[in-house]
């Protein structure tokens, strides 16, 4: 007997509360899917391919494009670090993303920070479900598509958070990550220090400017595994959307699917070894007024290419900051006025929170 078509599937009787009631109580996340041997995914993660489709007017010359590759090594040097600004706010202007080469972290830190997320995600059942809560107070918390409460379809990935705020005690990171999680979050600092004086030269600022309103303060780490899909045709290891940060930095193995919309196109973000892919997140295009672009990414499903696994550091101020943020103000004047409002950090990621992950939360807060 053939297996029921996606039309078949959406006649029969569905109840997406049961489906997700079931799903979260088995604390086991998609990877527990694919383990019992899943051959068609569950409804709830059908996702509706429409949604990707872009308006005529969204869509760009049909020309081949790449996301900028940008190379640190002379960012020291006078000339050098000229040019490499040149590069960054091209990039940060026009696509939104680039990814970093000679970026100064040992490819082995790198290695090690993969290999500890496959460990925690392939390892202990019973270490997973008891970190597994949808709680955001937790610092440390393994979940899977606790967004499905806002939104109609869920993504085929699970997470690991570790939510770097002041008051994480390391002891709660898994022992099988833990020390290459807090190894690269520390050398990612000087990195991000870098990436915030570049963009801070790029708006014609001082170099220290981004990190004068607390722009990369706080930390929060992701470790995303995305298990091979029996019907990837189906389904998207996450959706499209845009980040919720000043400035995300994102390590990817080798597998790829991850994706960018440029001039109405999905661009490829190609695997290099040893880079960091940054993007530019909603706050940063707050404060810049537009300059830089915070744009929609999205990962594809695979069902033959093995396990992808990346992970995601979003840079931003504390919640507790009392600070508004707004576009600044050296960038205003009468031929670029401000197109956003002041906003509290905690007031944007609730508004964020209230939306689901496939909003544009930042149109939000335009005047």
């Amino acid at each position: 007997m053939a297996a029921p078509s996606v039309n078949d599937r959406s006649q029969e009787i569905y109840d997406l509360a049961k489906e997700l009631e079931q799903f979260q109580s088995s604390k086991a996340g998609v990877k527990g899917l694919v383990d019992s041997g899943i051959t068609k995914i569950p409804k709830m993660f059908i996702h509706p391919k429409e949604d990707d489709i872009p308006k005529p007017s969204e869509l760009g010359p049909a020309t081949a494009l790449e996301v900028p590759i940008i190379d640190l090594s002379s960012v020291d040097h006078k000339q050098g670090r000229m040019g490499i600004v040149q590069k960054v706010e091209k990039a940060a202007s026009s696509y939104g993303f680039f990814q970093l080469v000679n970026h100064g972290i040992p490819e082995n830190v790198l290695d090690s920070l993969l290999e500890g997320s496959r460990a925690f995600h392939e390892g202990d059942v019973a270490v997973k479900s008891n970190l597994y809560t949808t709680d955001r107070s937790r610092k440390v918390r393994y979940f899977s598509n606790s967004r499905l409460y806002k939104s109609a379809f869920g993504n085929w990935h699970d997470s690991l958070i570790c939510d770097f705020d002041g008051s994480l005690d390391a002891n709660d990171i898994p022992v099988v990550c833990r020390k290459s999680i807090i190894d690269y979050k520390q050398q990612l600092m000087g990195v991000a220090k870098t990436v915030c004086e570049l963009l801070s030269d790029a708006l014609g600022l001082a170099k220290d400017h981004l990190a004068s309103i607390n722009a990369a303060q706080k930390q929060f780490v992701v470790c995303h595994y995305y298990p091979p899909c029996p019907e990837p045709d189906l389904a998207v290891g996450s959706t499209k959307h845009t980040d919720p940060s000043f400035l995300t930095i994102l390590l990817q193995d080798s597998v790829g699917g991850l994706q960018v919309c440029n001039r109405g196109q999905w661009v490829d973000v190609l695997p290099v070894r040893g880079a960091l892919v940054v993007n530019i997140g909603d706050l940063l295009q707050l404060v810049s007024n537009d300059k830089f672009r915070s744009v929609e990414h999205r990962v594809l499903a695979n069902s033959t290419k093995g396990p992808r696994l990346s992970v995601a550091t979003f840079f931003n101020p504390l919640r507790s900051e009392e600070k508004p943020y707004g576009p600044i103000k050296e960038l205003l004047s009468d031929r670029n006025p401000p197109i956003y409002q002041d906003v509290l950090f905690r007031d944007y990621m609730m508004h964020f929170a209230s939306e689901g992950i496939t909003a544009k939360a930042l149109d939000h807060f335009k005047l």
